[in-house]
């Protein structure tokens, strides 16, 4: 069994005194040897943590110690080796950004569609299908006939829905809707954005394309490709076994095995995405910092000085 557990978790739910709340899950955490960033805002929390399973345990236990948290929910992934180095909790407006004040998860979130249910809905002609998610991790998979808003980032979402309501856009007439993504955290804002709108039967997938590609047998299953996941992973398929996936260190965009054999791949300084828009000076700039890393990943070890 690899020796360390990732956790990732979010939740929507008010939390007024969320500062207040910073130093102390930051102090469990660091206790517990527990590292990875998770973010606080007033409308709840939001982050991906590993360590031991007891450290893990340990945060996850103090979090759902507060009632708002008892029912906090995540998701578990193994890894051999640490995936993060060090250990934030951040003070946010949003836990994920997405720009347009008023828009409550907690009381306007659209309806939940079980994996098992979600097939029979997305057939459905009557139901436009749009992937909530960032371009970059749209192309490497999606559900069949599912509408790619390309945006670059999760703020850009709100512009697209705006386009798209209008006269002979793909959303006007008040179309039933299902929306998608990784884990579920940017379906519930996005349909509560849409039901904010006017949009009165919004739907999304629980548990987001990860439950469903647990569950949901492949030989039943509409995903096609891979899913990008945030973590050393980069991209899992069916039964979320890692998929065949690299990620760009310059750009952060994943590589397929054809495009790390490209001319323009080079490790940790350009890939076939990035390569045509990275200049001379900054792929110079990248591979400076690459022998960096790697004669810092050969020192050896040292205790830190104690003392601030």
């Amino acid at each position: 069994m690899p020796s360390f557990l990732t956790a990732a978790l979010y939740k929507f739910v008010a939390l007024p005194d969320f500062r207040a709340l910073q130093a102390p899950l930051l102090a469990c955490c660091n206790e517990h040897g527990v590292k990875g960033t998770l973010l606080l805002a007033e409308e709840g929390i939001n982050g991906t943590i590993a360590g031991s399973t007891a450290g893990i345990e340990a945060v996850l236990d103090f979090l759902r110690a507060d009632p708002r948290l008892a029912d906090l929910d995540h998701k578990r992934s193994y890894a051999e080796s640490a995936p993060f180095k060090r250990m934030k909790v951040r003070l946010k407006r949003e836990i994920v950004t997405l720009g347009v004040p008023d828009v409550s998860p907690t009381r306007m979130a659209g309806t939940y569609v079980k994996p098992d249910e979600w097939n029979a809905l997305i057939a459905d002609p009557a139901v436009v299908v749009v992937d909530c998610r960032n371009d970059y991790e749209v192309v490497i998979g999606s559900f069949a006939g599912a509408v790619n808003p390309h945006t670059r980032s999760f703020s850009e979402l709100p512009a697209w829905v705006e386009q798209a309501s209008a006269p002979g856009g793909l959303l006007a007439g008040r179309p039933k809707v299902a929306m998608f993504c990784t884990g579920g955290i940017r379906c519930e804002k996005s349909t509560a954005l849409m039901r904010m709108k006017g949009f009165d039967e919004v739907y999304h997938l629980e548990g987001g394309i990860l439950k469903y590609l647990e569950t949901v047998p492949e030989a039943e299953s509409r995903w096609q490709g891979e899913c990008f996941v945030f973590d050393e992973r980069v991209s899992v398929g069916h039964a979320l076994v890692p998929g065949d996936f690299g990620l760009c260190l310059a750009c952060g965009h994943p590589v397929s095995p054809e495009q790390r054999a490209s001319e323009c791949y080079e490790e940790g300084v350009s890939c076939p995405q990035c390569h045509p828009h990275t200049s001379d000076t900054r792929r110079a700039e990248l591979r400076e910092r690459r022998r960096q890393q790697t004669l810092a990943a050969r020192a050896p070890a040292h205790e830190p000085e104690s003392g601030g």
